[in-house]
């Protein structure tokens, strides 16, 4: 468990200065296919990020993550087929608080949301290989490891592959 209480809150406008304070940073988006970003880059990400909560149907249901009122990250439950019932899961946090148990708490509240809320069947995530820490996370917050996909994204320094883990609803887990 985290050190921390955790909270996650719908995503508002004034919280991009949050987010830009760790998107700004190299060590936070290096195995990401974005950043560092601009002050308008996460100005544009966070009000997509807003706009995707009144979308119909809804795809998108990004957080921030918040101990006491100090906004320390972002989680996102993507709905990638209603009809599948298969969502992602995604997560960022503010390197200086990395290692607290913060991710797995954002993880655990997502799957959470997105079996028990969304009703949805499986829930992946991927990251990249050399994200040792994301990697443990997932594997801490009860996620399978299903393998490795090749040359997913295009990062600064190449082709990155993707590990991927998943979850299943309760009762079909096998």
């Amino acid at each position: 468990m985290s050190q921390h209480s955790v909270t996650l809150d719908k995503i508002v406008l004034d919280d991009w200065l949050a987010v830009h304070s760790w998107a700004c940073l190299p060590e936070a988006c290096r195995y990401q296919s974005w950043g560092p970003n601009t002050e308008v880059q996460t100005q544009d990400f966070v009000d997509s990020a807003v706009n995707a909560w009144s979308d119909t149907p809804q795809h998108r249901f990004p957080f921030v993550a918040r101990v006491a009122r100090d906004v320390v990250g972002m989680g996102e439950l993507h709905v990638r087929s209603h009809k599948q019932r298969q969502g992602e899961i995604s997560y960022i946090v503010h390197p200086r608080v990395w290692g607290q148990g913060i991710g797995a708490e954002i993880g655990r509240q997502l799957l959470a949301y997105g079996f028990d809320e969304l009703g949805l069947h499986r829930i992946y995530a991927t990251c990249d290989p050399r994200n040792l820490g994301s990697s443990r996370v997932l594997s801490k917050i009860g996620m399978a490891y299903e393998g490795c996909l090749r040359h997913t994204a295009l990062l600064h320094d190449g082709w990155r592959d993707s590990v991927i883990f998943s979850s299943l609803e309760v009762g079909s887990r096998g």
